[in-house]
């Protein structure tokens, strides 16, 4: 048996007839940027997130630089984030003008650690950035009171986490804005690249619409901006994949069960760790070997064996080659959490259309790794 990481062709299959209406109806319009199917899109977006707005845009990435942007975050200010995710968070910080301050991680849920937050706040931090990563929320409630405490901005990175939810509190509902991704690996991914700014803060909505038009609130009428646009095919496929979101969610989450039950024997790697009474969608299903020195070996044998395992994000920021040192980044306290995840993450496959078969083949396979360690 071959398992693959991303289902994407299934999914496609599953709902082509949706997906391909929506394609047939944007053609036909011949409208494809900021058409009928975008400011569709735009609004059940919004009504999903429970936000007043949804801003379209190229990418997650930009989503959080325009949101920077917008609030007047840029040159000689701070914003807080984690090391141990994907580089383009902290990137967007530094495209904004910005330094990013990385701190580290919760050792269960991998997400920024609210205990270290405020040791990293000095005069010029204007921001935390929470990443919710692999598909848990952050500690939200916790952020949203240091946040308080010191008049910042907090910004949500969800691009790994579309309809997750703490015990408590929904996404959006502590920040100022929700910067999401809809690249195709993502749980709502579109068929390229893509992505949104949720919010219901007024200044975010009206600046990052502005910033990713060049400027512009009305024809042949320009301002400073850029070109960060979601053309209205992908909107299209957003849309008609929307409607299945928290079933295919709900996928992950018996998948993720069965990887647990599978896996609870291992002794050579830890499992992950879904913190009680929060929505956990399992963007990824990482675990950690404990001997970190074994990690790239027990990755061969995976994919050496028919399991297409995958390591998501093996180099920390901080660690990468292109870390801005100085005015672009500095690090505040121990990041020993943050580099022990990055040196010893495996990500199995996970996505909605797995089978069971799929799933006990993948725990297989991890087991017999296991047995010779």
């Amino acid at each position: 048996m071959q398992v693959g990481f991303y289902g994407h062709v299934r999914q496609y299959h599953n709902i082509k007839a949706e997906i391909d209406a929506n394609i047939a109806k944007v053609l036909e319009s011949g409208e494809y940027v900021h058409g009928p199917m975008n400011k569709q899109f735009e609004k059940e977006f919004a009504a999903f997130s429970g936000t007043k707005y949804a801003i379209p845009c190229g990418n997650g990435t930009d989503a959080i630089w325009l949101t920077l942007m917008a609030l007047g975050i840029g040159e000689g200010d701070e914003v807080i984030t984690n090391a141990n995710t994907f580089f383009a968070t902290a990137e967007a910080i530094w495209i904004a003008g910005a330094t990013a301050v990385l701190i580290d991680c919760d050792p269960q849920t991998k997400c920024i650690d609210p205990a270290k937050i405020e040791a990293a706040i000095t005069r010029k931090t204007r921001a935390i950035i929470p990443v919710h990563l692999y598909g848990q929320c952050a500690d939200m409630p916790a952020i949203k009171k240091i946040a308080d405490k010191y008049k910042l901005w907090v910004i949500e990175d969800n691009a790994q986490a579309i309809d997750a939810a703490g015990d408590t509190f929904k996404i959006g509902e502590l920040s100022d804005a929700v910067a999401t991704s809809f690249i195709i690996q993502k749980n709502l991914g579109c068929f390229g690249d893509g992505g949104a700014i949720v919010t219901n803060n007024e200044q975010v909505n009206k600046v990052t619409r502005l910033l990713r038009a060049h400027g512009s609130p009305a024809r042949n009428v320009h301002s400073f901006g850029f070109n960060s646009r979601l053309d209205d095919i992908q909107a299209g496929v957003l849309s008609a994949k929307l409607k299945h979101i928290h079933a295919w969610n709900d996928n992950r989450i018996k998948w993720a069960a069965r990887y647990t039950a599978g896996l609870k024997s291992a002794k050579s790697f830890d499992l992950p760790y879904a913190k009680p009474g929060y929505r956990h969608v399992w963007h990824l299903y990482v675990i950690e070997t404990k001997d970190a020195s074994k990690r790239d070996a027990f990755l061969k044998f995976l994919n050496d064996n028919g399991v297409d395992a995958k390591t998501h994000y093996s180099i920390a920021i901080h660690q990468q080659a292109g870390y801005p040192w100085g005015k672009g980044a500095r690090t505040v306290g121990s990041l020993t959490n943050a580099e022990k995840n990055s040196a010893s993450c495996i990500s199995l496959p996970m996505f909605p259309e797995l089978t069971a078969d799929e799933v006990d083949f993948v725990v297989a396979k991890c087991l017999e790794w296991d047995k010779k360690q």
